[in-house]
């Protein structure tokens, strides 16, 4: 695969300099084709540092293509900072790097889907399965099992059912395990290459002594908590006193890759308004010649742990007076102006946010802030509602690119939105963040739910 991939990148680097040149990397600097071969070599060393050969089996397909753009992407940036070092930057065609790039990610996971086309082919003749044992025959045990049979693959060879599922049917042909022993023994002698555990965080003690029973076989052994689990374990470890202490109330950003967070909140906010100053430029002058009024819209939001701060955004309705009470926008909503109808439409009344996000006050990608009287309400509403202000709030965020967006009519729609907020805080990564951005730009900012 690695071979392939490299074959790809030089074939299609190639191909797509016939789309900038007559005559391809012949008519272009020599620059240019030193960029190529630099990164196809590079590829042989960095694409298995970047884990590009890892399995994808059971997994996503959509994190598998996130992972080519960004594994090339860091590649070619390798090339372009040498380029740039070398004083030959400035002879580099724009337009070929940008199509090699796009043209690359596209033959990298079409290498991918190749290779699961064939690795599918082998599985319906019964080659390359993975054996697995399934210990735990519970809800989690049984949803487990039910997944596995969805092509990934995968082939269950036995079930160790547990105290608690013991008298729980188990399927034809698969073999019931009754002890640790016999656990040990199938894992040997059937050649099995993975356990699954499905058993809860309360049998600890069981947990403990089958990982301590399995650790020698030199299999993979994954743990599947159960919900209740997953609620606690999904949290951060630290050393408090000299002991092992899980923050149950501690988002995830709190660490390392949250000070990446920051840095990259300010530098991204600053050159997104340096960019588009001409555009928020104009954006204010059409606000003064179409409505009465100031340009920009401030109102009082909920920051990180509860502080308060002034969110900015461009007016987008007529001034008025809503007498202490807010009211959500709705669509065909008289109070928006023209222009403001498009602003909301697009999104580009949130363009003063990254302001706010230069202070401190928000990030780029975050929970939405909502308006204080709204707040009040669905605290009361929604038990796990106030989790989402430990974190700053977000221009876009997880919601947002998963339809959430517009009034929230309903507590149930209220509710969602929510429900992905704390997704977001309990799964966050830097990468996760690019993700979401990524996502914005291509359909996060207009939607039908933008008004």
């Amino acid at each position: 695969m690695l071979l392939m991939d490299a074959a790809a990148l030089w074939l299609v680097g190639e191909l797509s300099s016939y789309l900038r040149f007559e005559h391809g990397l012949a008519d272009a600097a020599p620059i240019n084709s030193m960029l190529l071969y630099f990164c196809v070599a590079a590829a042989l060393f960095m694409f298995p540092s970047l884990e590009m050969y890892q399995s994808w089996r059971g997994r996503q397909a959509s994190g598998m293509y996130f992972h080519v753009a960004f594994s090339f992407a860091l590649l070619l940036a390798c090339g372009l900072i040498t380029t740039f070092l070398i004083h030959r930057a400035g002879e580099l065609s724009r337009v070929w790097v940008a199509t090699w790039y796009g043209n690359g990610v596209l033959a990298l996971i079409a290498n991918r889907k190749l290779a699961e086309m064939v690795s599918r082919y082998l599985q319906r003749h019964r080659r390359n399965l993975r054996r697995v044992v399934i210990v735990g025959y519970g809800s989690t045990g049984r949803d487990m099992h039910e997944r596995a049979l969805g092509g990934f693959g995968y082939e269950i060879t036995a079930i160790y059912p547990g105290e608690h599922a013991a008298d729980t049917p188990i399927a034809p042909g698969i073999q019931r395990l009754e002890s640790l022993e016999s656990i040990q023994q199938h894992v040997l002698e059937s050649r099995v290459h993975e356990v699954w555990i499905t058993l809860p965080v309360s049998e600890y003690g069981l947990l403990s002594e089958l990982h301590h029973t399995l650790c020698d076989a030199l299999i993979d052994i994954r743990w599947v908590p159960d919900a209740v689990s997953i609620s606690f374990l999904s949290n951060r470890m630290i050393n408090f006193l000299g002991m092992p202490t899980l923050d149950l109330n501690q988002p995830a950003s709190a660490n390392m890759q949250g000070m990446l967070k920051e840095v990259f909140d300010r530098a991204f906010s600053l050159m997104t308004l340096l960019l588009l100053s001409p555009l928020l430029i104009a954006i204010a002058i059409g606000i003064k010649l179409t409505s009465p009024g100031p340009v920009l819209f401030t109102q009082y939001r909920l920051g990180k742990n509860g502080k308060p701060f002034r969110v900015y955004k461009f007016r987008s309705m007529h001034v008025h007076n809503e007498g202490g009470a807010v009211t959500q926008a709705r669509r065909d909503d008289p109070r928006v102006t023209r222009l403001g109808a498009f602003l909301r439409r697009t999104s580009l009344d949130e363009l003063p946010q990254f302001i706010n996000v230069l202070k401190g006050d928000m990030s780029v990608v975050g929970p939405r802030p909502h308006a204080m009287q709204h707040n009040d309400f669905y605290r009361s509403q929604l038990g796990m509602y106030m989790v989402r202000h430990r974190v700053k709030p977000g221009i876009t965020g997880w919601a947002q690119i998963n339809g959430c967006r517009g009034e929230t009519e309903t507590v149930e729609k209220m509710a969602r939105r929510v429900q992905f907020d704390i997704h977001y805080i309990q799964h966050w990564s830097f990468l996760m963040d690019i993700k979401i951005i990524l996502w914005t730009a291509w359909k996060g900012w207009t939607g039908n739910n933008a008004y």
